[in-house]
């Protein structure tokens, strides 16, 4: 039974009345227990884990190898200790600077600066549409985080798989089936923050103050 009454005689009371009777209830809670385990099993049966998200990574051969690249083949970004974006073309000189890439527009004035992963990817797919050979340096400072890494990385993986599905589509084909002259490899390289970058954005730092994109620190 789900539960039971009992009368039971109240203590005490006045002589000559009758004693009035108090109703006591106990309710079974075995058949709770029954329904939580049913729900246990049916949430732990039904429920759909999500699948650990990997990013793929070419790794280089554990030889050492020089790759040679023209001036004009090479994009490089950097990421500094406060997890800023600076890019520029070619090798850096006083007249060629790093350049700031752009905050995230809805940054609020209490943030100097917040990562926006549309000004990076559109600088990407911008420089690799006009230069074909483009081959991109990413340098990142040694106080930087390493979810700094990771952003670039992504938006490499994301460019190069939209880039791929673009060209099945006009193709006619699965992004497996295109010719290996048509399909896009993103080429690039993470290298070591030396001292010389420290020097490098220095300077940067100092140009992008007086043009007003940071401000004084």
């Amino acid at each position: 039974m789900a539960g039971e009454v009992a009368e039971r005689a109240a203590k005490g009371g006045k002589k000559g009345r009758r004693p009035k009777r108090r109703i006591a209830i106990r309710i079974d809670m075995t058949p709770m227990v029954d329904i939580a385990f049913l729900l246990l099993i049916f949430y732990m049966v039904s429920t759909v884990f999500s699948m650990p998200q990997a990013m793929e990574i070419n790794l280089p051969p554990e030889e050492e190898t020089d790759v040679e690249v023209k001036e004009s083949n090479l994009l490089t970004i950097r990421v500094d200790e406060e997890s800023r974006y600076w890019w520029n073309l070619k090798t850096p000189t006083p007249e060629n600077l790093p350049q700031l890439l752009p905050s995230h527009p809805n940054t609020p004035d209490t943030v100097a600066y917040r990562f926006y992963a549309d000004t990076l990817q559109g600088l990407l797919l911008e420089r690799n549409r006009e230069n074909p050979k483009l081959n991109t340096l990413v340098l990142i400072h040694r106080d930087a985080t390493y979810s700094d890494m990771v952003n670039i990385l992504d938006e490499i993986d994301v460019i190069e798989r939209s880039w791929n599905s673009y060209t099945a589509e006009q193709l006619g084909v699965k992004v497996s089936e295109i010719p290996k002259d048509q399909k896009f490899s993103y080429r690039y390289a993470v290298g070591n923050w030396e001292g010389k970058d420290d020097n490098l954005m220095n300077w940067a730092i100092q140009q992008a103050q007086e043009n007003g994109q940071l401000g004084g620190e």
